[in-house]
């Protein structure tokens, strides 16, 4: 890669960041950093930490995050931070990479990429799921050796493409297979023998055909994005609308000589398909409800990335060409639109979060306060959905607090679908505090007596009977005496 070409992935990467903002601890950063954490610090978390560890045990990302921790003695945050940008640019490198392979003007090359990174945070269909996301997370590893898996098999090097996979599968144990499976298909059509794909990593999700228990059933609800005939009209449009543009953009690649654009359209419509078909076999029966977590549709990541490289280079090659009034008339209302969704999904919030730099969401103040002011051993209780709270922007509690906490219907029911043993205790614990908005003092008490959670954190105004040692105005952090 030429120095022209790094330094103008770089301005990409940090137009990205400027686009779709920066939140380290939202989100799925429940589950990756508070393994994170313990690593650096085995006292952390002594209630509660099955709800993480199961997450964290199927990847070293953990462990790579602390290793670096401690390796370059730099704050975590800012080991998040940087982590996050290089694999923003190492995604967008594999991007152009895939683009060079596809088209031949530069033109082409660089719309495909700059559409891409404009589109980062766009939902793809119905799974939840970002292409990538506004925080380091295991799928941000995956993201990039997916996509230069998919530029090795293009040139048919079919074992750098592995190996790409198999490095992604150490951080990241579901999506590489997917990305598998499309450099078999791939490979296939071109008429080369593929490769039956093992089962194996599906293994360690513990599988069983065994009807789920209602404990299961409870936290299956709160997850319709795993169960394809739960999803919204919009989300099936997800699916069939890639398939006609495939074979769309096909037709175009044919007639104008782009093989590799070719070959990409005629592996993604079955690929497609295929999984579609795969979702759809295991939402027939409530009895493969526990193997819907497998999430077959998840392979709609690799397609919309590739859907938006091919419509870009397209775009890029036939419209745009080297105008620059037509670059910014779509440019210009993609960034603004993108950021627009960014601020309205995190709106007490700083759109960026700087490491180092306080923040001003006075959820978050308050889980800093418990950090700084309570004793490692602390045991507290929330809303059960307070990431849902306007106001809370899904920040994690253990991640940002660094202090045990009773379990909760948002993330804590997501490592439940993923790992039903867990269901049973999840269920027992998150009905314990169903009626929390009704709560007074002598309900925290039984609270404290019957799993020894010792501090709550209260919406204002709180309720009468507790010591509240810290209180903004969202919030009240109070003891259980």
């Amino acid at each position: 890669m030429k120095a022209k070409e790094v330094f103008v992935l770089l301005l990409l990467t940090a137009g990205a960041l400027l686009v779709h903002g920066y939140h380290p601890y939202a989100e799925d950063a429940a589950f990756y950093l508070p393994a994170v954490k313990k690593l650096l610090n085995p006292a952390l978390y002594p209630y509660g930490a099955e709800m993480f560890e199961s997450h964290g045990s199927l990847t070293l990302f953990p462990t790579l995050i602390a290793w670096t921790v401690r390796v370059s003695h730099l704050p975590l945050d800012t080991v998040l931070f940087a982590g996050h940008l290089l694999c923003l640019f190492l995604f967008l490198a594999g991007c152009w990479k895939v683009s060079c392979l596809c088209f031949e003007s530069p033109e082409a090359r660089w719309c495909a990429v700059a559409l891409v990174a404009v589109l980062l945070t766009i939902p793809v269909a119905g799974t939840a799921l970002f292409i990538e996301d506004q925080y380091l997370n295991p799928r941000s590893f995956s993201a990039f050796a997916a996509v230069f898996a998919v530029a090795s098999a293009l040139q048919k090097r079919y074992v750098g493409a592995i190996l790409w996979l198999v490095a992604a599968g150490l951080v990241h144990p579901l999506m590489p297979v997917y990305v598998l499976f499309f450099v078999l298909l791939l490979a296939g059509i071109r008429n080369l023998e593929p490769r039956a794909t093992s089962l194996a990593t599906f293994l360690v999700f513990g599988i069983s055909l065994a009807p789920p228990s209602a404990a299961y059933h409870q936290a299956a609800l709160r997850h319709p994005v795993h169960y394809v005939f739960q999803w919204q009209w919009y989300g099936w449009v997800g699916i069939f609308a890639p398939i006609a543009l495939f074979y769309w953009f096909g037709r175009i690649a044919r007639a104008n000589r782009m093989p590799n654009v070719a070959v990409l359209c005629r592996t993604l419509m079955p690929f497609v398909l295929a999984f579609f078909l795969g979702a759809v076999v295991l939402n027939i029966s409530p009895r493969f409800e526990a193997l819907a977590r497998l999430q077959p549709l998840r392979s709609l990541h690799l397609t919309y990335v590739l859907l938006f490289l091919m419509m870009g280079g397209l775009l890029g090659q036939f419209l745009l060409k080297r105008s620059a009034a037509r670059w910014l008339i779509l440019f210009v209302p993609l960034c603004a639109g993108m950021a627009l969704a960014q601020f309205r999904l995190f709106p007490a919030s700083a759109h960026i979060e700087w490491p180092g730099i306080p923040s001003g969401n006075k959820w978050v103040q308050a889980f800093d306060w418990v950090r700084e002011n309570t004793p490692t051993k602390a045991y507290f209780a929330l809303d059960p959905l307070h990431m849902e709270i306007p106001g809370e922007d899904e920040h994690a509690f253990r991640a940002i607090a660094e202090r045990s906490m009773l379990a909760d219907m948002v993330k804590d029911s997501g490592a439940v679908s993923m790992f039903p043993p867990l269901a049973e205790e999840w269920w027992e614990r998150v009905s314990a505090v169903k009626d929390w908005k009704k709560f007074q003092a002598a309900d925290f008490r039984r609270l404290k007596s019957r799993y020894g959670v010792d501090w709550v954190i209260l919406e204002q105004p709180g309720t009468p009977g507790l010591v509240c040692p810290y209180q903004n105005g969202a919030v009240l952090v109070c003891r259980v005496d």
